[in-house]
């Protein structure tokens, strides 16, 4: 399968480059996955797709302020780092502009007496291992001296930064936001929860690699980035008793989802679990563990359009999104949702076949 299969023409103006003020207030399109169907709701119709029993699940990753703009210490000319990931206590993996300024021994001021940095390795895929020099509290130095990742296709400032937030955000670690919860408000999660729906957390700490395009033709040749997730212990007896009982797992996005599938396909039990997972979902992989996806809309020729054509087939999905582009969705990072359901029911568990 080629990575052009995946294409779909999106005028640039239906990219979303800001929020809307009401989180909920955001389109919603359904799509039926086994037959194709969509219809058009509001974010706020969700409780209406969802009943007694089902567990939603959230991924409760914050992001942190991971772009830092300083100077070369030699020279004084502007530098741009984001972190990636976090190696130690005072070692980061990052993307750094411009490369070829930034190389092993140059020094970097963002904070000038508070937060220095030197360059001290660089990757094969160009990545930089930076070191950084601080006085005090690394989280309260990042917070004065960093701002938020934003997606390169969104070009205006965020005013409220915590719009980049989910309103549940509270494991720190990711360099982007999981946005398709971006919609839910505290209120919606209430009215989930007196439904019935139990609500459970999972932690995947996105990386900016979730932005980097496919650059190879046949997709199975694609490699995915690695990214931290946590499947702890209060998760895993909601995901086990649900299914025990035949009731729906939902998953809040493409991470969720992820975390999820990772743990399903280690250990179909669902088992407490944690670690790094480049776990990559794409049209002819069976699904283990959810029976319905949240997610926004994705960038052409991506691989969470690939996931997401995975769940619900490629054709469907790309009628789908053919609709609303006819439709003027908003699209990307600050844009519309879907509740998509799926072509075929995923694989079962032996926690169900014990039944």
């Amino acid at each position: 399968m080629k990575t052009s299969d995946f294409y779909y023409d999106l005028p640039e103006e239906l990219i979303a480059q800001h929020p809307l003020s009401n989180r909920s207030g955001s389109r919603l399109m359904t799509l039926d996955g086994s037959t194709g169907a969509v219809s058009h709701l509001h974010f706020s119709d969700v409780p209406s797709l969802l009943r007694k029993g089902d567990v939603l699940v959230i991924n409760n990753t914050k992001v942190i302020p991971a772009r830092l703009l300083g100077v070369r210490s030699d020279t004084g000319s502007a530098i741009e780092i984001l972190l990636l990931r976090r190696i130690d206590e005072t070692h980061w993996e990052t993307l750094a502009r411009p490369g070829k300024k930034i190389r092993p021994g140059k020094r970097m001021t963002f904070l000038p007496g508070k937060l220095e940095a030197e360059c001290e390795e660089v990757l094969e895929d160009g990545n930089r291992i930076i070191r950084f020099d601080f006085e005090g509290i690394w989280e309260e130095i990042l917070d004065e001296a960093g701002t938020m990742p934003l997606p390169p296709y969104i070009h205006e400032q965020l005013e409220d930064q915590s719009r980049y937030q989910t309103v549940y955000a509270k494991e720190t670690g990711s360099a982007a936001a999981p946005t398709a919860g971006l919609h839910f408000t505290p209120e919606l999660l209430d009215t989930i929860r007196e439904m019935g729906v139990e609500i459970c957390e999972v932690t995947l700490h996105v990386g900016l690699g979730t932005f980097r395009p496919v650059k190879v033709d046949d997709i199975s040749e694609h490699h995915m980035h690695s990214e931290w997730y946590e499947l702890d212990e209060k998760a895993s007896d909601i995901l086990r008793r649900a299914r025990r009982e035949g009731r729906r797992v939902i998953a809040v996005g493409t991470t969720s989802c992820r975390t999820l599938e990772t743990v399903a396909a280690k250990d179909p039990s669902m088992k407490p679990s944690s670690g790094w997972t480049d776990i990559f979902i794409y049209p002819g992989v069976s699904f283990r563990c959810i029976d319905a996806l949240i997610t926004n809309f994705h960038l052409p020729e991506s691989t969470l359009i690939m996931l997401v054509s995975a769940f619900a087939g490629k054709e469907h999905v790309l009628n789908a999104y053919k609709t609303a582009v006819e439709e003027k969705y908003r699209f990307f990072s600050f844009g519309d949702a879907m509740f998509i359901t799926p072509e075929k029911p995923r694989l079962k568990s032996p926690l169900e076949e014990e039944e």
